[in-house]
């Protein structure tokens, strides 16, 4: 429930119930997962990484994940118009630089590896924007930001009280 400035009360529906906390059960994997985190993320734009984590947390339907990053990326001065595009970024490519676009396209494509795999033209986009090095740590990035959906959305992890940091 909130109250706005003119004193109107919302009911919201209540919070679902976390399956586990997962990370109190297996303290070492998480600890893990935050270093490697950290480690993937070394050497990007701090603003990419959290686009990357936002654009493929919305893919994988990871609530959790979408409060935490767009919290990240607000306070790591995105805009906000910038992540309200990005669950449509091909139909408002505008808003990116090449370089994003083609991170963006690379992190649809090693999240959605249903649809096959990473084609060669999204890999060789990326590679003309990154370089062999950043373009390792960007893979990495995605790689990971998608573990953590999934320990987000099978432990059902309950969006809207992160703050930003807090896990760092």
């Amino acid at each position: 429930m909130t109250t706005n400035e003119n004193t109107t009360t919302v009911e919201y529906a209540p919070e679902h119930t976390p399956r586990m906390d997962w990370g109190k059960h297996a303290p070492e994997v998480f600890r893990t997962m935050v270093r490697l985190d950290a480690a993937a993320g070394q050497g990007l734009d701090p603003k990419l990484r959290e686009l990357v984590k936002i654009r493929a947390s919305q893919l994988n339907h990871c609530a959790f994940c979408l409060d935490m990053h767009t919290k990240d990326a607000l306070a790591a001065g995105e805009s906000v118009e910038r992540i309200i595009q990005l669950s449509a970024w091909e139909e408002s490519r505008h808003f990116y630089t090449e370089k994003e676009v083609a991170a963006l396209e690379l992190t649809d494509a090693v999240t959605v590896l249903t649809d096959g795999f990473v084609p060669d033209e999204v890999y060789e986009k990326a590679a003309k924007h990154f370089e062999e090095a950043e373009l390792a740590q960007l893979i990495a990035a995605i790689t990971v930001i998608n573990a953590w959906n999934r320990f987000g959305v099978t432990t059902r992890a309950v969006p809207g009280h992160y703050q930003p940091g807090q896990y760092k």
